[in-house]
């Protein structure tokens, strides 16, 4: 089994940043992708940014240029630094991480979730 932690949610003013980190733990050997989704209340969850298994990184539309994506396969870790953060950021991230080499971002295929953690962007 794979556990994932996030890290780094809280509260933040209109135009502030965060930086989100995820840690895999348990039978690590096997994860291939780690990416980043959110959860607004009342809704499915949705992609905010994953990275290709060429390397490169996807956004949603209403973050492109705004967060960054990264990881450290080495460590098992993911990031997602955030800027310019508005209210409409508000939501329960999570990370979520996948034994295949590709996701193409679809939820089906992350066999772990993390157990989220609460973004509030608000003045």
């Amino acid at each position: 089994q794979v556990q994932l932690v996030e890290s780094g949610g809280g509260l933040v003013q209109p135009g502030g940043s965060l930086r989100l980190s995820c840690a895999a733990s348990g039978s690590i050997f096997g994860v291939n992708v780690m990416d980043w989704y959110r959860q607004f209340p009342g809704k499915e969850r949705e992609l905010v940014a994953y990275i290709t298994s060429g390397g490169w990184p996807i956004y949603a539309d209403s973050v492109m240029g705004r967060f960054t994506i990264s990881r450290d396969n080495a460590k098992k870790m993911v990031y997602l630094q955030m800027k310019r953060l508005k209210r409409e950021d508000t939501a329960v991230y999570y990370c979520a991480a996948a034994t295949r080499s590709r996701t193409g971002g679809d939820p089906k295929m992350y066999e772990y979730w993390g157990q989220g953690t609460q973004v509030t962007v608000s003045s």
